[in-house]
């Protein structure tokens, strides 16, 4: 994520399951981007999401 140009205005950046640690989506807000990635149902503390935005991850891939 780090090589990533910092975006100008707001930026989604829709990220998969697997990358919903604290970590990465706290890099994610670091760098100027929203992470869009739902939390694992088992966390305690859940996050709100973008779920229209998320839905329309596959138009990336």
């Amino acid at each position: 994520m780090r090589t990533l140009a910092r975006p100008e205005g707001h930026c989604h950046l829709i990220m998969d399951c697997a990358y919903q640690g604290d970590d990465t989506r706290q890099l994610a807000l670091e760098l100027g981007f929203d992470p869009v990635v739902p939390p694992n149902p088992q966390r305690l503390q859940p996050w709100e999401y973008d779920r229209q935005v998320y839905k329309k991850r596959n138009q990336v891939e």
